[in-house]
């Protein structure tokens, strides 16, 4: 009877919290207490995997806890498969025994279950050979029923909190991504907020561009394997999938597949395309650093905030084109004065800050009211958008082409030397003198200028009026040219 009461009591304790961690310490503590246990587990099992996986132990050797054990393997598994207690009272002598503790002679493996489904097993050993008599083994066959049920109510409340604490988290980065207009910082913002709110070791946040993936943002705590703006091709697994189908992906194990981590210490993903009408403009990856972190339940509410990430990203990309078109020469369509201005700002101080320098060029179509006057305004409006197509075509994706006024072009180089926009302003140069425009029985010509910063000028004044000036010059002698601006050393005493 007075185990009966032990029992009795046992239960209660259990029974008495929700704290999911509290219920598996006093399972743990009971087992180890009333039932003289030297080494004595919780092991739970993983549904997607079916494997089981330590919990919560006391007395194991360091290091044992780490082990997955698939179900039909070990003492553990072998009960969780039958599901019914699976007994060894010699372990030297069981050839299913997996060692956790060295201390170990006798091992009861009793699985825990739920209705009919097993949810985890308790794990009892001791460093005695035949420790569990009958009745032990029927007491705490009872026990862990009730300790089944104490698990199952404490998961049930956890995952309810976990479902309250999403459901606000969603709310808050609905709240937080709709308000922000600017791409960049929503990319950044959204990695962040989702990072923290889902406690999972990295966020990252790929966009389609063309026929690539770009990592356009991330945020956490693992070492990056990619460069910010680093590409690559969408049309490999699992990206090609994931996009096609509009589907989601979670993959429980990364060490498989190397050559796809973003992350060094990525052990499993899931990749949530982002989907808005009907347009799938890129992908939300969660990384973790633990193999399998990821459930079931957890991919509602992910999916919900990838909807939400690309419906944000969809109204950033709208405010981006209105205010390009706003930035848009209407007849060439390519950047108008008012961009050069904005961007000419933004590259002297990335140049000022980093030391990369950067160039202007200031080209002219020569004769060109000579042009106009012999063959109409209609062919000089084709002239000029052709030679912008030109401009346009030879330039990198990060060099800025602008219609300055009139037949004028200011072209902005990153990262240039003054050597080097003098190169670039002569294969412009030689590539519209060579190009034959429909209708035009002549040669088109263009003359230009460079500047570059910091020798020729430190503000957008000075390097604009030095490229004004070699354009200038490059006019006086004889046209279709281009001139190296002086040093302002050079333009001061002149």
């Amino acid at each position: 009877m007075d185990k009966i009461a032990v029992l009795y009591d046992a239960g209660q304790a259990v029974l008495s919290t929700f704290d999911l961690d509290e219920v598996l310490q006093r399972i743990l503590g009971i087992a180890h207490d009333y039932f003289h246990l030297r080494n004595v587990a919780i092991l739970l099992l993983d549904q997607r995997s079916q494997q089981l996986y330590v919990r919560s132990q006391i007395g194991w050797d360091e290091g044992q806890d780490q082990i997955r054990m698939p179900l039909g393997q070990g003492i553990t598994g072998a009960a969780a498969l039958k599901k019914q207690p699976i007994y060894a009272p010699d372990v030297s002598k069981d050839h299913r025994y997996f060692c956790s503790a060295k201390s170990t002679r006798s091992e009861l493996a009793i699985p825990m279950m739920v209705r009919d489904e097993v949810v985890g097993v308790l794990d009892c050993q001791s460093d005695r050979v035949d420790h569990f008599d009958h009745e032990t083994i029927d007491l705490l066959t009872l026990f862990s029923t009730q300790a089944s049920m104490a698990l199952q109510n404490a998961r049930l409340y956890s995952l309810e909190q976990q479902r309250a604490q999403q459901l606000q988290a969603i709310n808050a980065i609905a709240q937080q991504t709709t308000s922000v207009l600017d791409l960049e910082e929503l990319l950044d913002r959204t990695c962040k907020l989702v990072q923290h709110a889902f406690h999972v070791s990295h966020v990252s946040l790929l966009l389609r561009e063309d026929h690539d993936l770009v990592l356009r943002a991330h945020y956490g705590t693992l070492t990056p394997r990619l460069p910010q703006g680093g590409r690559f091709a969408a049309s490999s697994e699992p990206w090609a999938t994931i996009l096609t189908n509009s589907s989601t992906a979670v993959e429980g194990d990364l060490d498989g597949s190397p050559g796809t981590k973003f992350f060094a210490e990525s052990a499993s993903r899931m990749c949530i395309p982002l989907v808005s009408f009907g347009q799938t403009m890129g992908i939300l990856a969660l990384d973790s650093s633990q193999p399998n972190a990821f459930r079931e339940g957890d991919l509602q509410p992910l999916e919900s905030v990838a909807d939400i990430c690309a419906t944000a990203i969809q109204n950033a990309h709208y405010v981006e084109r209105v205010k390009q078109l706003a930035y848009l020469d209407g007849l060439t369509g390519i950047f108008n004065r008012r961009f050069f201005e904005l961007r000419i700002m933004e590259e002297i101080e990335r140049a000022r800050r980093y030391g990369t320098g950067m160039a202007v060029i200031m080209a002219d179509i020569d004769q060109f009211k000579r042009l106009n006057d012999e063959f109409g305004h209609v062919l000089g409006d084709e002239v000029l958008r052709q030679v912008s197509s030109l401009f346009n075509q030879q330039l990198r994706k990060i060099d800025v082409v602008c219609r300055y006024g009139g037949e004028e072009f200011g072209i902005l180089l990153t990262q240039t030397t003054a050597a080097q926009a003098l190169t670039v302003g002569e294969k412009l140069r030689k590539i519209v003198a060579a190009w034959q425009f429909p209708g035009v029985p002549q040669t088109v010509t263009i003359s230009a200028g460079a500047a570059a910063f910091p020798e020729h000028g430190t503000t957008r004044d000075e390097l604009v009026r030095a490229a004004d000036s070699a354009l200038y010059a490059a006019k006086q002698a004889g046209r279709n040219q281009i001139c190296l601006a002086k040093l302002r050393a050079q333009a001061a005493g002149s």
